[in-house]
């Protein structure tokens, strides 16, 4: 099972209570060996999102026993398999997430399903293939699984400057579909540049002026944007969101399709992911890269308390390729 020797001990971000930024503490403990259908991940790099400050704060969806280590996407080399692995083996680079309550990731060394990995892009550095698999698997399944979009059709995208959002863009648009997107002023060159035809500034404009009889609407604002975009979709349309259960009285009056999701992580959808960043089709935005010891730093961005950058956080535990 093991490539080779392990250390007995790893660092890792860990919460033992619920609570803010400041209940994080970096932990020794035990290295995880892999069990039927997991391998052991050495981390070099690992995303943070806001599911981590959910997670952290005690709000998750899911249940989250403590104490947890916390963390999901990531990228780095497999260094021991456990049984019923076949298609990866010791040394192989890979990214995606560890499993699906979306924790154990914030650590040197971290045990991960095989199912919800895939060999790393080669295009990409660790650090940007730890900011990919969450968010733009999240835009492929709520444009393609959930709406399914088709090329001509028109969609609006909440949020489009965010990690879901840009990637949502670029998908969208490679579906050769018309994007009309809403986001800051300040991010509307870098929205457009991804491929959106009209971009909206959501404090300034309002996005019904520009979005008539729309095909998808893909929400990742949630709250007023949402409730707004059932005028604006086409009859028979479709909203999709990835925050929040939209209004299905309002959907059924309106004659349209109306769903929230949970992202499903798996091989599959990265590897199609992979694929596009390899052809150069995609592109990744970082916004800050930290080491595991500033995991507080990063949480303090999720919650507004310092100043965010656009684009993904990423934690770095050993030198990026």
């Amino acid at each position: 099972m093991f490539a080779t020797m392990l250390p007995g001990s790893t660092d890792a971000a860990r919460v033992h209570r619920f609570g803010g930024p400041e209940v994080i503490t970096i932990d020794k403990v035990p290295v995880p060996l892999p069990g039927p259908g997991e391998v052991l991940v050495r981390v070099a790099a690992a995303g943070v999102g806001p599911w981590d400050g959910w997670i952290r704060a005690g709000k998750s969806v899911l249940p989250q026993p403590l104490p947890l280590t916390l963390g999901s996407d990531l990228a780095g080399a497999v260094v021991a398999v456990g049984p019923e692995v076949t298609d990866l083996a010791p040394g192989a680079g890979v990214f995606g997430v560890t499993n699906k309550r979306f924790t154990g990731a914030h650590a040197a060394y971290a045990v991960a399903q095989a199912g919800m990995v895939t060999r790393e892009p080669l295009r990409l550095d660790d650090v940007q293939a730890a900011s990919v698999p969450v968010v733009a698997v999240t835009a492929w399944q709520a444009l393609f699984e959930q709406a399914q979009l088709e090329a001509g059709q028109t969609v609006l995208v909440h949020g489009a400057a965010g990690g879901v959002g840009a990637y949502a863009v670029q998908l969208a648009r490679r579906a050769r579909a018309r994007v009309i997107a809403t986001a800051s002023a300040k991010d509307r060159d870098f929205v457009r540049g991804l491929g959106a035809d009209i971009v909206v500034d959501y404090r300034s404009e309002r996005f019904e002026d520009a979005a008539k009889d729309i095909d998808v609407v893909i929400d990742l604002v949630g709250g007023d944007a949402q409730a707004r975009s059932f005028a604006v979709l086409r009859p028979r349309g479709t909203l999709v969101s990835a925050v929040s259960n939209p209004d299905q009285e309002e959907a059924a009056r309106r004659g349209v399709r109306a769903s929230f999701f949970l992202v499903d992580v798996t091989t599959a959808r990265l590897d199609r992911i992979a694929a596009l960043l390899d052809a150069g089709e995609l592109s990744t935005d970082i916004g800050a890269v930290l080491p595991l010891a500033g995991v507080r730093g990063a949480h303090e961005m999720l919650d507004g308390t310092r100043p965010r950058p656009r684009g993904k956080i990423v934690l770095t535990m050993a030198p990026a390729r």
